[in-house]
């Protein structure tokens, strides 16, 4: 039986006295922000900011929800949602904050959306550039048949108005972490996944995180190469369908 598992764990250990000699080489820093250039462009409103319920209440409500309705999402709501996972929060001279923690402030984590309905926005699979808050275009159309394929054919995410792909950068976070990078990959997947499932149940929407993929078929959807860049989490959201109406 492979132990890839514990050889990684062990590998990437921190012992007192031993930790490794790196030295951060400024020139060959990657950039912290994903574009695509020549992609058509949607505009999303801006995320509100000033009311919304209490956390502590959101905190308790949280629940992983995967009936959906065929109902769609605003693009106000999808725009609050992508805003609670990475938006930017605030600006430090000229270095933007994001509103999920990351280590080191290198953001390795790449937003992807997988759109089936959204009012305003046609279907496709689109990538969120951070600096801007809107949404860039990759390939237009109903893919949601491939990315319930590559979430082990979990139909929640064919069902869903919209799902959240996260991918890794590695080389962000391995220019300073070197390989215990990785580990900080992960935490930082699991931090913004929990911002967007409070986010969900603000807005009285429904979501449910998805580990389990064939990691191949969805960096191929999204052209990824699967080594510098791969996808290692989704989400699926949309409007729940109560237990009293199944």
């Amino acid at each position: 039986m492979s132990k890839l598992g514990d050889d990684f764990f062990l590998g990437t250990k921190y012992v007192r006295g031993k930790l490794p000699a790196h030295q951060l080489d400024w020139d060959t820093k990657p950039p912290v922000y994903k574009e695509y250039p020549s992609s058509l462009k949607v505009t999303l409103p801006p995320p509100t900011t000033d009311s919304g319920p209490r956390l502590w209440d959101m905190i308790a409500q949280r629940r992983s929800v995967r009936a959906y309705s065929t109902d769609e999402i605003s693009k106000n709501e999808l725009s609050q949602l992508i805003w609670a996972t990475q938006g930017v929060t605030g600006v430090i001279s000229d270095y933007q904050l994001r509103a999920a923690p990351s280590a080191g402030a290198l953001y390795p984590i790449e937003t992807y959306l997988l759109v089936n309905r959204v009012s305003g926005i046609d279907a496709g699979l689109y990538h969120y550039p951070v600096k801007r808050h809107e949404l860039e275009l990759l390939k237009e159309g109903d893919y949601s048949l491939e990315v319930k394929a590559g979430a082990l054919d979990q139909s929640i995410a064919q069902r869903a108005a919209v799902v959240f792909i996260w991918s890794a950068l590695f080389p962000r976070s391995k220019w300073k972490y070197l390989q215990r990078a990785y580990r900080y990959v992960f935490l930082d997947a699991g931090h913004i996944a929990q911002n967007l499932a409070l986010a969900s149940e603000a807005l009285g929407l429904g979501s449910c995180q998805i580990g389990a993929i064939y990691d191949d078929e969805l960096n191929q959807l999204l052209d990824l190469d699967g080594v510098n860049e791969s996808v290692i989490y989704l989400s699926s959201v949309g409007k729940s369908i109560r237990q009293s109406d199944l």
